[in-house]
């Protein structure tokens, strides 16, 4: 087994006012070579947005794009005619490949979103771009691992171009579950949105991130009442 370990001190941090954002991995003007991904895992970022701000409208391509309100509520649009407003209890996911282009902002006048944005490499290049969102029931990850993403538009959540899968859970303190690797020769990013666990023997605080490869399975034991995100990706690009 591999790991590599992140500790929330250790991201990249811009705060633009309207806009405050930390790193995981180099982005914009945070630039790291030895923080530039972990497999096809290339973006996640932390972000709380003010009330009434946001992004414009900007363009991507090539990468699917996947955002997770913690608390608030975020307002999609793209020039595709989508439109959609997710919450706490939402995954939203965007396949830019041949091009798109969309805007984020905060949905409410007044009081701040946090959400995370993540960018996945695809494993189709020049795809038709394709907007989805889901809504999850905070009910099922209590104690286990509440599949949010996958490959596959028959499973569980919403599906992207990429052998990945996500996964929300809320853990009580003391307890273990063993994570079960979907495909051989990915890996795992853990990432503690609250709480703290241990992953793999690593203990982990509130926004600290750990890398697992090269394991079928891994233990995850909550030391406190803890909520995760895990992020199962190909580790060859």
């Amino acid at each position: 087994m591999q790991t590599v370990l992140h500790t929330a001190d250790s991201r990249g941090h811009a705060n633009h006012g309207w806009l405050n954002s930390h790193h995981t991995f180099s982005f914009a003007g945070y630039s790291n070579p030895e923080r530039m991904h972990f497999g096809v895992l290339r973006v996640l970022n932390d972000d709380t947005v003010a009330g009434g701000k946001g992004f414009g409208a900007h363009p991507h391509d090539n990468m699917e794009i996947i955002s997770i309100p913690l608390s608030g509520t975020l307002e999609h649009r793209d020039n595709a005619g989508n439109h959609g407003i997710i919450g706490s209890s939402d995954v939203q996911v965007m396949s830019a490949g041949t091009g798109i282009a969309h805007s984020e902002k905060n949905h409410s006048s007044s009081e701040p979103v946090k959400f995370l944005q993540i960018w996945v490499f695809p494993n189709k290049r020049n795809v038709p771009p394709r907007y989805d969102q889901q809504t999850f029931q905070a009910a099922d990850r209590h104690n286990q691992f509440q599949q949010v993403l996958s490959p596959n538009p028959d499973d569980a959540g919403v599906w992207i171009h990429q052998d990945a899968w996500f996964h929300l859970a809320d853990f009580d303190a003391g307890f273990t579950a063993d994570y079960q690797v979907k495909k051989p020769g990915n890996g795992v990013y853990v990432f503690v949105l609250e709480g703290e666990v241990a992953v793999a023997g690593q203990s982990l605080k509130q926004r600290d991130g750990l890398g697992v490869w090269e394991t079928g399975s891994f233990s995850v034991q909550a030391s406190a009442n803890a909520r995760l995100l895990l992020m199962e990706v190909p580790m060859s690009l």
